[in-house]
């Protein structure tokens, strides 16, 4: 539900505006959760109908006014209620003198379903037909109003009508009972956002400032005082988490902003965020803060079938939600994935479902990039139609934000995947089967043109049209509830990526963009829609903020990411230093081995092997080995094996459980009287977003440059690069590959009593355009060999102990 707020100037009352479809559909929704009544969107269906909209208001005649804007107003003892609404059609019959004597309400709704079955009005459209009335009869003082509803099917276009005289006395007791049943919703929004803004007034930052802190929290609240984009490049230990949430809460507390947005890639962060939060509830703030997770996540039961035959929780959901919003809301502050599940548990509701709506009553909303950015999962309740807000973005981890744009704003099709849905489609419908079989007809050209490797199309406005018609065959058949049979999950998810693929299509370009098509490792003929450059997509959502922050310990060169990450060139960027005594680490940059595919070999793995043993006889402790992949750790770890004395080896394995990756880590947690050595992948799960400090680890080693496997993706994207007057190879290879290495060396010092040593072994880090992308503190490195690694480490741990 959607409700503004405006707190007015001194003297004036504050008023609270709602519309009424939002008062009524929140008030008087009922019923099951149902993902059995169609995959299509409901905002989708709306659209379909304006047509209708149009077509029935046309035909009406010249006394009927359409879209007519109406607002109505209540006066409480603290503030003002705002209803306001649009109604679809009003006619006013007019005496003599030219006084409204008699008028009718007309709502109109287009239905994908037999409206001439219906026996009387759905609740909530009557009700928002009678707000309406009751508004109209109000202004012209009437003594009676009509309500008329009109029905019509989106397909026929055939029309039922429902009409009702109400007197106003009978609309003006149903609508008071309505407006009085919302109040203690109006009042919460009233007084807890009188209690948010006091709490903020006296809300000291809740630690002392560390050095140049204070400075960070300054430039986060001047970005959000002046609507910009902030990148800020911030090094473990600079405390960059609650240097951005403090300032936002301020920001909250001085009306620049309703509502804060924490979004992040990983749970580590999100839990970061959380107890932030918690610490300025601790000092007296009084917002509201909600963790989103994701719907598999939150599911209470065995499967997340969203069907009232086998879910409890989605049965007569609707009917209880409304009760358990308000319990969560008015007890609750910091609310985690936990409290939701127990508040769900108890009142027997969907717990996501419960999430969501409660985060419409929040000033915080921590959750995954996803929730803002990605248009097939965006919160629809606070972006849907384009619709901003006084948002503000906090983007956490932002160096993953290129790779995961461009998989959100990418797609493909699979040729192979369309006939297997023709498969499907014979038993259901020959209209389907045709508009599948056009689609195949039009790849199969494309896959004539594919005579190599990769092959670069200029459109794909052929198949444009093909996939609009099959998407809108596939829809009209989900709204007739016609089913598949053990295909349906399948052919929904084809449906959702046709629906993505269709969508983008119509958005790209070519300064974004690239088209092409390839065969992949079981000779399936793939058409890609591939989002190079997401920074176009990614401005039409920051434009939906008032200011943006993306914050990481490894955003450089900060160009690279301001070129990808936004459209706007009047941003702010900011470094802040590190705050850890370089003293307590040595950082070696070996230059007599590399992973290079053309050096690779036994002789190049020994001295890899090599480094590894040296530096870990040096000093008894935990270790972290970081390679490119995990054959090359197999390799490495191989020969390793055959030299390493008595130490205990841990390896990383593919597709590791939650439960694996808890296990792993707490090897970390055990004591030893030897050395532990893990081999972990860069760029993988345990190189970035974890904490192991006081001691249990006192090494990294990150075994070559990091640079992505060479293929035709990421040689179409160093050319796509060239070609805009970049530098290919860094953006496509150096930049990625050098974020992981950086993101990997910092797993060893997290806090200011952490030591140790870390090794990035690769002759290609003494190259200038390497070393341009080390952050500043990274300025005291040495070289080192083989031959004089072990005197270099040996000498570090002494001067240490």
């Amino acid at each position: 539900m959607k409700v503004s707020r405006l707190i007015a100037p001194e003297g004036e009352k504050a008023q609270i505006n709602i519309s009424v479809r939002n008062l009524v559909e929140f008030l008087l929704r009922e019923g099951d959760i149902d993902d059995r009544k169609g995959s299509v969107d409901p905002f989708e269906a709306m659209q379909a109908g304006s047509r209708i909209h149009r077509k029935i208001q046309s035909s009406m005649g010249p006394f009927y006014s359409a879209e007519v804007p109406l607002k109505f107003q209540i006066e409480y003892e603290d503030y003002i209620l705002g209803l306001e609404g649009r109604a679809d059609g009003l006619v006013l019959d007019r005496d003599e003198s030219g006084n409204v004597v008699t008028a009718t309400v007309d709502e109109i709704k287009g239905m994908y379903m037999d409206v001439m079955t219906f026996e009387k009005p759905v609740l909530v459209h009557e009700a928002q037909a009678k707000c309406y009335a009751y508004m109209v009869a109000s202004e012209y003082n009437l003594e009676t109003i009509e309500v008329q509803m009109t029905y019509v099917s989106l397909e026929t276009e055939e029309v039922k009508y429902f009409n009702h005289v109400y007197t106003y006395e009978e609309i003006e007791e149903w609508f008071l009972t309505i407006v009085g049943i919302f109040k203690k919703w109006s009042d919460f929004q009233y007084y807890h956002k009188m209690e948010l803004l006091e709490s903020v007034q006296g809300l000291e930052f809740p630690y002392e400032y560390r050095d140049g802190q204070k400075k960070l929290v300054s430039d986060v609240y001047r970005s959000i005082y002046r609507r910009k984009i902030l990148f800020m490049q911030a090094p473990t230990g600079t405390g960059k988490t609650i240097a951005n949430v403090y300032p936002a809460v301020m920001a909250l507390g001085q009306n620049l902003a309703e509502r804060v947005f924490y979004l992040t890639a990983k749970t580590a962060t999100a839990i970061a965020a959380r107890d932030a939060y918690s610490l300025l509830v601790e000092k007296g703030y009084e917002g509201k803060t909600i963790m989103l997770t994701a719907k598999e996540k939150m599911c209470l039961c065995d499967e997340a079938d969203c069907n009232p035959d086998y879910c409890p929780y989605a049965r007569g959901h609707f009917d209880r939600i409304n009760d358990v919003i308000y319990e969560v809301i008015t007890k609750e502050t910091v609310i985690t994935r936990d409290v939701i599940l127990g508040y769900a548990e108890e009142y027997v509701v969907c717990p996501f479902e419960l999430a969501l709506d409660v985060s419409t009553w929040c000033e915080g909303i921590i959750c995954d990039y996803n929730y803002v950015f990605d248009p097939n999962v965006y919160l629809k309740r606070f972006f849907a139609e384009g619709k901003g807000g006084e948002h503000i973005f906090l983007i956490d981890e932002a160096h993953n934000m290129v790779d995961r744009a461009r998989e959100m704003y990418s797609e493909t099709l699979i040729k192979e995947e369309i006939l297997s849905i023709k498969r499907y489609a014979k038993p259901v419908s020959k209209k389907l089967v045709n508009a599948l079989e056009k689609c195949n007809r039009i790849m199969l050209e494309y896959k004539r043109e594919c005579d190599h490797d990769i092959t670069v199309l200029d459109d794909v406005d052929m198949l444009l049209n093909a996939c609009d018609n099959l998407q809108m065959i596939l829809e009209q058949l989900f709204k007739k509830e016609i089913k598949f049979g053990i295909y349906q999950d399948e052919v929904l998810d084809f449906y959702f990526r046709l629906r993505n693929f269709t969508a983008l299509a119509y958005q790209q370009d070519s300064d974004h963009y690239r088209i092409y098509c390839d065969f992949d490792e079981d000779k399936n003929f793939n058409l890609h829609l591939y989002c190079i450059d997401p920074s176009a997509q990614l401005q039409d959502r920051l434009r939906m903020a008032r200011a943006t922050v993306y914050f990481s310990a490894t955003l450089l060169p900060i160009d690279y990411y301001k070129d990808l990450l936004c459209n706007d060139k009047d941003v702010y960027a900011i470094y802040v230093d590190s705050v850890f005594d370089q003293k307590n680490r040595l950082l070696m940059l070996g230059t007599d081995v590399t992973s290079k595919y053309t050096r690779r070999g036994d002789d190049e793995y020994l001295k890899f092997a090599t480094y590894i043993n040296t530096i870990v006889n040096a000093k008894q402790g935990n270790y972290m080995v970081f390679g490119p992949s995990y054959k090359f750790l197999e390799d490495i770890q191989s020969k390793y094996s055959d030299i390493m004395g008595d130490v205990d080896v841990i390896v990383q394995q593919q597709n590791m459980t939650e439960q694996e990756r808890e296990d792993f880590l707490l090897e970390f947690e055990k004591k030893r009287d030897k050395s532990m050595v893990a081999f972990c992948t860069l760029g993988g799960i345990f190189s970035e977003g974890i904490d192991l400090v006081g001691g249990k680890l006192i090494g990294s080693i990150v075994l070559g440059a990091g640079l992505p496997q060479v293929g035709n993706e990421r040689k179409l994207m160093s050319d796509f690069f060239d070609e805009n007057g970049k530098n290919g190879f860094e953006y496509a290879y150096l930049y990625p590959g050098m974020n992981k290495v950086i993101q990997a060396a910092g797993r060893l010092i997290r806090t200011k009593d952490d030591v140790g040593v870390i090794a990035l072994l690769d002759e290609r880090f003494r190259f200038g355009s390497y070393r341009k992308t080390f952050p500043r503190e990274w300025n005291d490195a040495t070289f080192t060999s083989v031959e004089s690694v072990e005197e270099q480490v040996k000498g570090f741990w002494k001067d240490k102990e």
